[in-house]
């Protein structure tokens, strides 16, 4: 009975240790651990599979899905990092960071969330279904669908759904852009562009993961982070070819040195800079040496001041905004310009840049502009208002 007794004691010790880590497992302990650094090497496969070009590499890991829309993108890195893993039996889906950077162009990786579908093959290895952005996160180019590369002297085309020849066309406007951004504003910034053209204003609205109706009629965004430091991924020029193709030869050339500017003045653009002064600046680049007078670049402001309505102060970056109004979102960037275009006037080309260097030294709005006002121009808020609306008079009215 006592060894008995003795046997019987061990028995339940194993039963109970075996339920403890049937438990753990079930509970998302060790055995998900587990689980999860086995997606993690099966995506670090894949990430190689992808920097070799390596098709049957890539099948291995899971579904072709966009493999083969990337071959013209030169890529310099790209790799995976799972964040989270939720399993259920023999499939799982996990959430990953997968961070890429294109080749001479990003100083540091372009970062986006990823949600990955995976399931247990018959070899009772990881594979993946299926691999989309994340809730809110937006698209890449691929997929969109196979990527066509176009490298001018300045810039780098990527393009879905375009020709090689009209990709061309828009490395040759950004090409004659960059050098025109430096004359005004200095050689101190990459000197070299991205430009994304998806197939329609769909595509742009997926690459910006926001909804299209917000950017209808918008020609352009640049996407960045402002006050970027010197290491960051190159800002990308995003293009509605709907909303831009409708525009003559002048329009696209001013849309795309506009876009430029904002590239090469990012890294003195922060939380302190107004849109009056950021877009007003870019406009001002791109009408530089274009040759046209205000009131042919600022039309609806100049019907309303010709009108006698002069506006009463700046623009606000509500004013900015893309779904309000058609007009008031014009006269908004024509406002700003025009602010801009009289510092060049009556401070010099150099002032100008120097006042928008000085706003941008700051982190928080509150003070900047009237401290930049002080030291650069010797005026007040208030005394370049009534100069601002003044000059909208002389040169609009």
């Amino acid at each position: 009975m006592a060894g008995r007794g003795r046997a019987s004691g061990r028995g339940v010790v194993a039963l109970c240790l075996a339920l403890l880590l049937a438990l753990v497992g079930c509970g998302g302990g060790p055995a998900t651990d587990s689980a999860k650094a086995e997606v993690q090497r099966v995506l670090d496969r894949r990430a190689t599979a992808v920097l070799d070009r390596d098709r049957a590499a890539f099948v291995r890991t899971g579904a072709l899905s966009w493999f083969g829309n990337l071959g013209a993108v030169p890529l310099a890195a790209w790799s995976y990092r799972v964040t989270a893993l939720h399993r259920t039996a023999d499939t799982a889906t996990a959430t990953a960071e997968l961070s890429y950077r294109v080749q001479g162009y990003d100083r540091a990786p372009v970062t986006v969330a990823r949600v990955l579908d995976l399931s247990l093959d018959a070899g009772g290895q990881w594979y993946v279904d299926a691999e989309r952005p994340a809730r809110k996160a937006s698209q890449q180019l691929w997929e969109q669908g196979e990527v066509i590369a176009v490298r001018g002297e300045h810039s780098l085309v990527l393009g879905v759904g375009q020709s090689s020849e009209a990709l061309h066309s828009y490395a040759d406007l950004a090409d004659h852009a960059v050098p025109a951004v430096s004359d005004a504003w200095g050689t101190h910034w990459s000197r070299h562009v991205v430009v994304l053209v998806p197939k329609s204003l769909a595509g742009m609205a997926g690459l910006l993961g926001s909804p299209a109706s917000g950017y209808r009629g918008i020609a352009a965004v640049t996407t960045g982070e402002t006050g970027a430091p010197a290491r960051a991924p190159a800002d990308r020029i995003i293009v509605n070819p709907e909303a831009y193709g409708v525009l003559g030869a002048l329009g696209k050339q001013v849309v795309l040195t506009h876009e430029t500017t904002h590239v090469a003045t990012r890294a003195d653009t922060t939380p302190a800079t107004p849109l009056w002064l950021s877009e007003g600046y870019a406009d001002w680049v791109g009408y530089r040496d274009s040759g046209r007078t205000p009131a042919q670049a600022a039309p609806e402001l100049s019907e309303s001041v010709s009108g006698g309505e002069v506006p009463n102060a700046l623009p606000s970056d509500r004013d900015f905004g893309f779904s309000g109004a058609a007009t008031g979102l014009a006269q908004a960037y024509e406002g700003g310009w025009m602010a801009c275009r009289m510092i060049a006037d009556q401070w010099g080309e150099a002032r100008l840049g120097e006042f928008y260097r000085a706003v941008g030294t700051r982190q928080t709005r509150a003070g900047a502009v009237e401290d930049a006002m002080r030291r650069v121009l010797d005026t007040t808020p208030e005394e370049f208002t009534v100069r601002w609306r003044d000059y909208l008079r002389a040169e609009l009215g």
